[in-house]
């Protein structure tokens, strides 16, 4: 990812709580020759080692886990809050943009047996239920439901670098700088005030 120096993000514990807060991710990778992306959940882990790692899931039934097999190295793409910036809210002349938060992580893929599969179903389910008024547990899932985890492939991804970009209007002086919050908090949009409140936090 092309980053210019300004808006380059290398706090670790930063990026870490992002990586956590947008689980969403894009999985990309070379599949039959051609580039493929799978939008998929993935959580961040530490393993044995003390090494980061990613840890996910994808139907077997997509061409990408067969694809594992022959080409390890994939791409997993975290976007954050993002929002349009009009130059009408500048005191000069100039283009408008795009403030956006977001983080590339480059790895290696190692597959998951059947039992590593449903442990790491378990860490997904719980993370997500855990804001549920009734959650549930994969632990109480009947036999005939489980089955279905026979379709997915599992897997965790050995983090071999990782790329985190703030384009936040770092280039703006104070007054313009506030300027582009105040616009955002008018917006009543959910991504522009999110934008807004990282730029307060930011400078």
């Amino acid at each position: 990812m092309y980053i210019p120096d300004l808006y380059k993000n290398e706090n670790q514990e930063d990026i870490q709580n992002f990586l956590h807060q947008n689980g969403f991710a894009i999985l990309v990778n070379q599949t039959n020759g051609k580039l493929w992306a799978t939008h998929t959940p993935l959580i961040l882990e530490t393993n044995a080692e003390g090494k980061q790692i990613l840890v996910g899931h994808i139907s077997k039934a997509n061409p990408q886990a067969e694809s594992f097999k022959n080409n390890d190295e994939v791409l997993a793409i975290f976007s954050g809050a993002h929002t349009y910036i009009s130059s009408s809210w500048y005191d000069h002349e100039n283009v408008p943009t795009w403030n956006y938060l977001a983080v590339h992580v480059y790895g290696k893929v190692k597959v998951y047996n059947h039992e590593q599969a449903v442990d790491f179903l378990k860490k997904l389910v719980d993370k997500y239920e855990a804001k549920s008024e009734k959650p549930i547990r994969v632990e109480n899932l009947s036999e005939k439901t489980m089955r279905e985890a026979r379709g997915i492939i599992a897997f965790e991804i050995e983090i071999t670098s990782i790329e985190a970009q703030k384009k936040l209007s770092q280039n703006r002086d104070d007054k313009n700088y506030q300027n582009i919050i105040t616009e955002l908090e008018k917006t009543n949009d959910n991504q522009a005030i999110a934008i807004a409140n990282e730029m307060k936090k930011n400078r």
